[in-house]
């Protein structure tokens, strides 16, 4: 069989980054920048005030005091947004509003909250020092700087920067696309009435929100019966407009496995099928399919996702040059004793405390105990050489939070 190890990097191998993109600033949150950006103005554009108050030449306000203040007549209001250039005579005085442009000729803004407030004329009752309460042109950021970084993940703040630089759009590797298709005859869409035999088909609901989470979009999500035909001509239809192709059921050894029987029982068709010393997760395939990469995962829903976090998200993340691809790695103090299938790699549910540093299985290990994942925050990573785990070991587990 072939190890975890080894799929792992044939999966990350087929799974590469899509060329680079300008998308508008609002497609671009979570989005890694595919190149520098070079600031093309100065922030702040020009002089402005950072207080509502009055623009002045911080000599005309020497000598100032609550009891002694300078009056000074006041000629110009100046509101943020106003763009004709003022200047400001000697012994005078520019009512202004925070962010609005500074006159030629002001050294100083006083607050409006040391004065009297006045209109027509002001009463100033405290001296300002030249420099006051004006943000200088380019005391953010001077023109030509390199503001944000290739490989930095886009941020609020980020957007925020390039906004207010003026660029409308931002230069990203694009989120990958996926398809996710699950199989099943006996799979009947929740919110349906249930006949003998049938169960609730989860997997597409499970696998795209993990898709989501990962960073990634999902093009599409469409469930097949055991008919080759019918499989075969959702791919038709929807594998063009992906980048990755996801499956769920039809890779065992069954007589109705319609993933192997639409790509030949030895993947025949550009479609490698192999069992993996893992468990859960054993049968798995991948390859490509007219040009679109493909991984088929075992049906079973605790296999299926499991299989999604080991070989699917951090190949995923890496072509969208996401940060941390892979899960936190903790290694806990296993509070029990466990065993485990010889020449497998077990991926078992597991509470970890992080705090106190332990951890415990959580549920049963078979593959259809979906309760028990849906409750866990970790998976107890058990090498494939390791048979017995006592008490007081530690292992490695993997952080889901």
């Amino acid at each position: 069989m072939r190890s975890v190890d080894e799929h792992q990097r044939v999966v990350s191998g087929l799974i590469g980054p899509r060329p680079p993109v300008a998308v508008p600033l609002a497609d671009a949150l979570g989005l890694v920048l595919a190149d520098d950006v070079v600031a093309p103005l100065a922030l702040p554009v020009f002089d402005n005030s950072a207080m509502d108050g009055y623009a002045v030449r911080a000599e005309d306000t020497s000598g100032a005091t609550p009891e002694r203040p300078v009056v000074l007549p006041v000629p110009e209001d100046i509101p943020a947004g106003r763009t004709d250039e003022l200047t400001l005579r000697p012994g005078t005085a520019h009512r202004i509003m925070t962010g609005a442009p500074v006159p030629a000729g002001a050294t100083a803004i006083v607050p409006v909250e040391d004065t009297d407030g006045g209109v027509d004329t002001v009463a100033i009752r405290q001296p300002r020092e030249a420099g006051k309460h004006i943000r200088q042109a380019g005391e953010d950021v001077a023109a030509g700087t390199t503001v944000l970084r290739r490989g930095q993940v886009v941020t609020p703040a980020a957007l925020g920067l390039a906004s207010a630089l003026g660029l409308a759009e931002l230069p990203v590797t694009p989120r990958q696309r996926v398809l996710v298709l699950s199989t099943g005859s006996e799979l009947v869409t929740p919110g349906n009435p249930l006949r003998a035999g049938q169960i609730y088909e989860s997997n597409s609901i499970m696998l795209a929100a993990a898709v989501r989470d990962a960073g990634a979009e999902v093009a599409a999500v469409a469930t097949a019966e055991d008919d080759v035909a019918q499989f075969s001509a959702l791919l038709d239809r929807y594998a063009a407009d992906a980048d990755l192709i996801i499956t769920s059921g039809g890779v065992s050894a069954g007589a109705y496995e319609v993933v192997k029987d639409a790509f030949g029982r030895e993947g025949d068709q550009g479609v490698e099928f192999v069992k993996v010393a893992m468990q859960p997760g054993m049968p798995q395939g991948i390859g490509r399919v007219a040009g679109t990469t493909i991984v088929t995962l075992p049906g079973n829903p605790v296999s299926a996702l499991v299989s999604f976090e080991v070989f699917i998200r951090p190949a995923l993340r890496r072509a969208m040059g996401l940060p941390d691809p892979e899960r936190p790695r903790r290694d806990a103090v296993l509070a029990e004793s466990l065993t485990s299938p010889r020449g497998k790699r077990q991926f078992r549910r597991a509470i970890l405390d992080r705090e106190a540093g332990t951890v415990i299985s959580y549920g049963p290990p078979a593959s259809h105990h979906l309760r028990w994942l849906a409750s866990a925050n970790g998976l107890l990573d058990i090498p494939e050489d390791v048979v017995e785990v006592a008490a007081g070991a530690r292992l490695p587990v993997w952080d889901l939070t």
